[in-house]
């Protein structure tokens, strides 16, 4: 990178100042990736989730989920603010510094060497991509189910999600495993693949960060109703595109028509904007209905069905799985073919 000022005298050739970090330069470092190495990257990175899976000692966002826990308690003690105003400098806090680090990383690393370059950007759209634990969890769930072993489904079933498991039978277990892998599908492979080929590695960081809080903070209830409204809502915002290229992927896998069915009349009744459009195109795609009245934390919630058809037995679980493993691999080469063909 080249000083900015013409005047001044040449910079080492691979060295990055903080000086010349302005945001012309930061924005060419990270969101312009170059169209064939950001296909190259995103397939290295899907197949590094494959092989490896999640870090088994440490992984960043569990660090970055500590590091929330203390955010948040630092603003709570704010009595100056309200929740909401605590809920967004909390935002600001946690997201804000990861997001530059990354850019800042990225940057350096382009200037050091193109091969650093490509690793430590495959290295970070790895460890934002969750889509083998997120199989390997639902297929907990699905091997003691087609061993009748409820109790133990339950237990496996009350690790992914939110809603209360105790009192669960087989076609509730099922419903809410394949509601899980259809919606996470979207949030822990799709949404950072495509928010990486927007805005390069940092916007894969800035994904899965927001998603982190939502998961976090974004309870509709008395603690977090003010203070993670804005974390909601900027998961909101972030998902929307994803959520709706997720949607479209899942219908060409499976009936087309009558997933986007589903997608046109259902989803508007779910309380999530993105969730409802994955999962009701999923169950669509799959011609199998899940859904229905749940409880969470002890109050009932009136969930409306979802998809077309008999409700889903057990067999459709590994269905659901195929939609986003080969979905997601599915369209990291069609995007490589488009490139290669010059399409894009």
């Amino acid at each position: 990178m080249r000083s900015l000022n013409p005047q001044s005298s040449p910079l080492p050739e691979r060295a990055l100042m903080w000086s010349e970090f302005s945001l012309p330069a930061w924005l060419a470092s990270i969101i312009a990736p170059g169209l064939l190495a950001g296909a190259l990257i995103l397939i290295a990175a899907l197949w590094l989730d494959r092989w490896l899976g999640e870090p088994r000692r440490f992984h960043p966002l569990v660090g970055f989920g500590n590091l929330a826990q203390r955010i948040e308690a630092f603003c709570r003690r704010l009595s100056f603010l309200s929740e909401k105003q605590q809920g967004v400098l909390g935002w600001m806090l946690a997201v804000v510094p990861v997001v530059w680090v990354t850019a800042f990383l990225v940057a350096w690393a382009e200037q050091c060497s193109p091969l650093l370059w490509f690793v430590l950007n495959a290295a970070i759209l790895y460890l934002t991509i969750g889509g083998r634990s997120l199989i390997q969890h639902v297929e907990n769930i699905y091997r003691p189910l087609k061993a009748g072993e409820i109790d133990q489904a339950r237990k496996q079933v009350s690790l992914i999600v939110s809603r209360n498991t105790e009192k669960m039978q087989e076609k509730e277990i099922v419903s809410s495993a394949i509601e899980s892998v259809l919606e996470n599908g979207n949030d822990a492979v799709f949404a950072p693949m495509i928010w990486f080929l927007l805005l390069g590695a940092p916007g894969a960081v800035l994904l899965r960060l927001v998603n982190t809080l939502d998961a976090m903070w974004g309870y509709k209830n008395d603690k977090y109703l003010n203070f993670g409204f804005f974390s909601a809502k900027m998961d909101d915002l972030l998902c929307w595109l994803p959520a709706r290229v997720t949607a479209l992927v899942y219908a060409l896998q499976g009936s087309f028509k009558e997933a986007i069915h589903c997608w046109q009349t259902q989803a508007k009744a779910c309380s999530s904007p993105n969730g409802g459009v994955v999962m009701t195109t999923g169950a669509g795609a799959l011609k199998v209905t899940i859904g229905g009245p749940a409880y969470y934390h002890g109050v009932l919630h009136d969930k409306k069905p979802m998809g077309i058809g008999a409700y889903a037995t057990a067999d459709v679980i590994p269905c659901a799985n195929r939609l986003v493993v080969r979905g997601s691999f599915a369209l990291s080469y069609l995007w490589l073919a488009c490139v290669l063909a010059g399409i894009f």
